[in-house]
Formats: structure tokens, C-alpha cells, sequence
């Protein structure tokens, strides 16, 4: 059974306090990366109801700080499915006092669906139905051909 892009969307939100910061007092990109992570875990989950497992990140663009007692917020949605995996997109915003956001990260995740043995299990299809879904599921297209042909490249040497 097929499902909507918006079944797996996910948001996150997170209060930066001293734990989450560097000695210049920004956001650690380590811990970018574990709220990415656990974002694009979730909506993966919700895709496919089942356990999933990282793969790959296939892209990490760090667009801006963060600093202490800001609010960070991460969305989540996944943009592309293949027969076992799928592609999650996920945004990191600065969010102010306002509800006004800065993009400060945007990340695409690899996640495989796990059976009850831990194997690859299948994954339901994707609905699209807006314009940016199609451009989303296109790109998606896109960067999994490019991984397929990055692999085989990989195994060669």
C-alpha cells in the first residue's frame, strides 16, 4: 500500500543550552548530526512501520550557526523510495521568538526498512501529489542512481 509524503513528515524542536555547544558557543555539528539522524529515523519509521537503519548520508550542508537559547527545529519527510530504502530530506531551521526561521542545515538520509531478522524489508510506495513532491522525488531519483553508480565505482577499486 502506497503512502502520502505527508504520513512521514516529522518535526523536532530543541532549546540549545551549554551541553549542545562548542567552545565558540554554536551548535557542535556532532550534535547536528545525531538530531538529523534521529529525525530522518522517524519519519522513515512512520513511512514503512518497521525498524530502519542508516545507510547513508547522502548530503550535509551546514548554511548557518546556531547559538546558546536558540531554538532549533528540524522537519522531516521522506522524498524518495526505492524496492527496501528510502530517501529522507531533512531541514534544520533557527527558529525566533517571533516563529520566524533561518535555514541553517539541510541533510538527505539513506534509511533501510528492517524485518523481524534485521534484513532489508520492503517499503511501501510513495503518493506525490504536489509539484514540489515531484521535484523532490525527481532530485531523489537523481541521488540514488548517483549512489548506485558511486557503489559499483567503490567495489571496482
Amino acid at each position: 500500500m502506497k503512502k502520502h509524503v505527508k504520513d512521514s513528515y516529522t518535526e523536532q524542536a530543541q532549546i540549545l543550552t551549554q551541553c549542545t555547544l562548542n567552545g565558540n558557543s554554536r551548535l557542535f555539528g556532532g550534535q547536528m548530526m545525531e538530531w538529523i539522524d534521529v529525525t530522518a529515523a522517524i519519519a522513515a519509521r512512520r513511512h514503512s512501520n518497521r525498524n530502519v537503519t542508516t545507510v547513508a548520508v547522502d548530503s550535509l550542508e551546514f548554511k548557518g550557526p546556531a547559538y546558546a537559547n536558540d531554538t532549533v527545529l528540524l522537519t522531516a519527510k521522506v522524498t524518495y523510495v526505492g524496492r527496501t530504502s528510502m530517501e529522507v530530506c531533512v531541514k534544520s531551521y533557527v527558529e525566533d521568538l517571533s516563529g520566524e526561521k533561518k535555514l541553517i542545515n539541510e541533510a538527505y538520509v539513506v534509511m533501510v526498512a528492517l524485518d523481524e531478522f534485521e534484513r532489508p524489508a520492503e517499503v511501501p510506495g510513495l503518493i506525490i501529489e504536489t509539484e514540489e513532491e515531484k521535484c523532490d522525488w525527481e532530485m531523489g531519483k537523481k541521488r540514488y542512481i548517483l549512489r548506485k553508480e558511486r557503489k559499483k565505482v567503490s567495489e571496482c577499486t
